[in-house]
């Protein structure tokens, strides 16, 4: 969610560190600004404001249609549609949005085998993009939307996208995957006055929820991906960079020490049913848009809900909560000697060799783009000189200069950068294996042997 990394990989106890004390001065705010003005240059402002000027010329596109392909359903979907509805109204093209599900690289392998492929993809995981650059199925980028990157974005992003010395495609839109969400009432109802900065103190936090009648975590079993998240989190905390990066390369073997001390962890929390909404069962069936209105809304809301900035946008079209007043973020608590700083994110890649599919890729790498979309809320964007006050809440905004502020001393989502049939495959690979070990924790070296025998199969395959 797979190959080498091309990122960067520099020692993250700067910046980074900085990043995580960002995002806990987000997870502070107490006030919200509705910061929807700027986004949509099209469409008027309110109060008199003069428009924001375009930042980018694009082509005339008339009559030309565009079908666009990527993972996200409901309110990620709708606040993208933001984005092509302003794209169709300066070119005059007509867009179209088609979701993947999950197995993203399944439904695109398949449409483009069948020779009717998307115009533009978001793709979710590193891996696949080197994959379909290998098959020749991803075009490389145009000079136009070449010079909008190289504007727009730092080195560490641009290399996500490239493989083999060429760049195909734009981070869009990144994820900060190391956050939890917290509802301030089951906070107050426990009496809990501090948000935990460790895993000792998170595991305590639990229990005390538990013991005052909320349930505690809400965890989205049902999606491996995030299953895959919370053991990223850990192990980079834990085990270190360099570990990490050895591990998301298989230079390492999934039998390793490291990783057992890792699940050994995760355990901690996993092994104990009454810490989690509905227990490990109650978890396997929750999908992840459900994991966090379990935490936001109903008579027995959970407490917790861990993920990355995206939970924003389902808490603001599925619940009634105000983020920054009945939903506050913090840092993912520290395992090791800090908190882990890991990143995912789409690229965008164009599937036909087209005047159109270049013009999109151009618009996305954008400020403009960027700007609609962060008006939305539930998004963040790698994009370095996009306006930070045209994001919906402050709270946003504080988690996006955390991921600037990182620059490239990041780690990439790891299953993300393994090939998709272990680490993006729905009821394979690592997302199942995470699954039968949140079914029963106490199987940790079981395991351990589950994940390397997929790993090794997936690696050399």
């Amino acid at each position: 969610m797979r190959s080498t990394l091309r990122t960067r990989r520099p020692n993250r106890k700067g910046r980074a560190t900085k990043a995580a004390a960002a995002v806990v001065a987000g997870a502070m705010a107490l006030a919200l600004t509705a910061c929807g003005g700027d986004g949509n240059d099209d469409s008027g402002s309110d109060g008199g404001e003069k428009e924001k000027a375009a930042s980018v010329k694009l082509p005339k596109l008339d009559g030309q249609k565009l079908e666009v392909a990527a993972v996200w359903t409901g309110p990620e979907q709708e606040n993208f549609t933001k984005v092509l509805e302003e794209f169709e109204k300066r070119t005059g093209a007509d867009v179209s949005f088609v979701p993947t599900g999950n197995n993203t690289s399944t439904f695109l392998g398949t449409r483009i085998q069948g020779g009717k492929p998307p115009n533009v993809a978001f793709l979710p995981q590193v891996g696949v993009l080197h994959q379909f650059a290998d098959k020749g199925w991803v075009k490389p980028l145009g000079a136009e939307a070449q010079a909008q990157l190289d504007k727009n974005f730092s080195a560490g992003w641009k290399d996500l996208g490239a493989y083999k010395d060429k760049q195909y495609g734009v981070y869009a839109k990144a994820a900060n995957k190391s956050l939890v969400w917290y509802n301030t009432a089951a906070y107050e109802a426990a009496g809990i006055t501090e948000e935990p900065k460790t895993w000792d103190e998170f595991v305590q936090t639990a229990q005390t929820l538990s013991d005052a009648g909320s349930p505690a975590v809400s965890v989205a079993g049902q999606d491996g991906w995030t299953l895959t998240d919370w053991f990223e989190n850990v192990y980079l905390s834990q085990a270190g960079p360099e570990k990490y990066d050895q591990l998301a390369q298989h230079k390492i073997k999934w039998t390793d020490p490291s990783v057992k001390e890792a699940l050994t962890t995760l355990a901690q929390l996993w092994g104990k049913d009454e810490l989690i909404a509905g227990g490990r069962d109650g978890a396997l069936r929750t999908e992840f848009p459900k994991s966090v209105t379990n935490t936001f809304s109903g008579d027995t809301p959970a407490a917790m809900v861990f993920e990355a900035d995206f939970v924003a946008a389902n808490i603001n079209a599925d619940t009634d909560a105000k983020i920054g007043t009945d939903a506050k973020v913090f840092p993912f608590p520290a395992v090791g000697s800090e908190s882990p700083v890991v990143s995912g994110g789409d690229v965008a890649v164009a599937l036909k060799d087209d005047k159109a599919s270049q013009a999109l890729l151009t618009f996305l790498a954008s400020t403009d783009a960027a700007e609609i979309w962060a008006a939305q809320g539930g998004f963040v964007s790698p994009n370095k000189e996009m306006d930070l006050e045209t994001y919906k809440d402050d709270v946003t905004k504080d988690i996006a200069e955390a991921l600037l502020a990182a620059g490239d001393d990041f780690r990439f989502d790891m299953s993300d950068q393994a090939p998709a049939a272990f680490g993006g495959t729905q009821g394979q690979g690592e997302w199942k294996a995470l699954q039968d070990f949140l079914k029963d924790p106490s199987k940790v070296e079981d395991i351990q042997q589950q994940l390397e025998t997929a790993a090794t199969k997936a690696y050399e395959g």
